[in-house]
């Protein structure tokens, strides 16, 4: 018997947008993206999306959600599947036929995670000042426990080339070439990059917003931090071939020039 498979399947890491809804508003949901497929139509057109509906209050009825749907691939995206995994949520991905990716929900519960309450100090200890909130989880799953060896980050020492896609999971990713057109490097911490930059980069994959991205010479695609982004259109005509870092600041992408 022959017990060779017809097809091999396996999990990996897939840089899929993610649309979180904030409001049910369908028409200015697909207004709003058929602009960003308009100002990038090759990164974002036929794109996949995940859709989201755990920022809402209360989780909208099935034809709302069909028409977000029907408008949103109008729009020249396609959405493949749900995120967040609630009862009402889980019901509603079976009524519209889609998959249900649980794996972005823990994303957002460390991105949202309240303050650890603070230890107890000893009695006698001085009095400390209070604590501030805890960031994210993801933050601080950058910084190793004490006593702990800090995983090394990840090395590519060859170029990468189109269609390729590179994954640094809870570490740095350092890249000693060239990122080509159509590629894409993504990292849980920060990305280091000492070729040109022409594809995609994608710093703090999971929520750690103090990643940063450096090149050497920045034509990217695409450069996102902790889920948010900026394309090529909308960076400065100066920075262009530029040695750039790009972080986030207030929920902006910030680029500026390396002296």
């Amino acid at each position: 018997m022959d017990y060779e498979q017809a097809g091999e399947l396996k999990i990996g890491q897939v840089g899929i947008a993610n649309l979180r809804i904030r409001t049910m508003d369908v028409e200015r949901l697909v207004q709003e993206m058929n602009e960003r497929v308009n100002r990038a139509p090759k990164l974002f057109g036929r794109a996949a999306v995940i859709l989201d509906f755990g920022g809402l209050s209360r989780t909208p009825d099935v034809a709302s959600a069909k028409a977000l749907l029907d408008g949103l691939r109008g729009a020249g995206v396609l959405p493949v599947a749900l995120a967040y995994g609630t009862s009402e949520i889980e019901l509603l991905s079976q009524q519209l036929g889609l998959p249900l990716l649980a794996k972005f929900r823990a994303q957002y519960e460390r991105a949202d995670a309240e303050p650890a309450p603070p230890r107890a100090a000893p009695a006698a200890a001085p009095a400390r000042e209070p604590r501030r909130a805890a960031p994210a989880a993801a933050a601080l799953a950058a910084a190793p426990a004490p006593g702990e060896a800090p995983k090394p980050g990840r090395m590519q020492l060859a170029n990468v080339r189109s269609g390729q896609q590179l994954y640094a999971e809870n570490c740095d990713l350092t890249v000693m070439g060239t990122v080509g057109a159509g590629a894409e490097v993504i990292a849980d911490g920060s990305i280091h990059i000492y070729g040109t930059l022409r594809g995609r980069a994608l710093a703090g994959a999971q929520g750690n917003t103090a990643a940063r991205i450096f090149c050497r010479d920045f034509h990217a695609e695409l450069v996102a931090i902790a889920g948010h982004y900026k394309v090529l259109d909308d960076v400065p005509d100066n920075l262009r071939g530029k040695a750039v870092q790009v972080w986030l600041e207030q929920d902006q992408i910030k680029i500026a020039a390396l002296d």
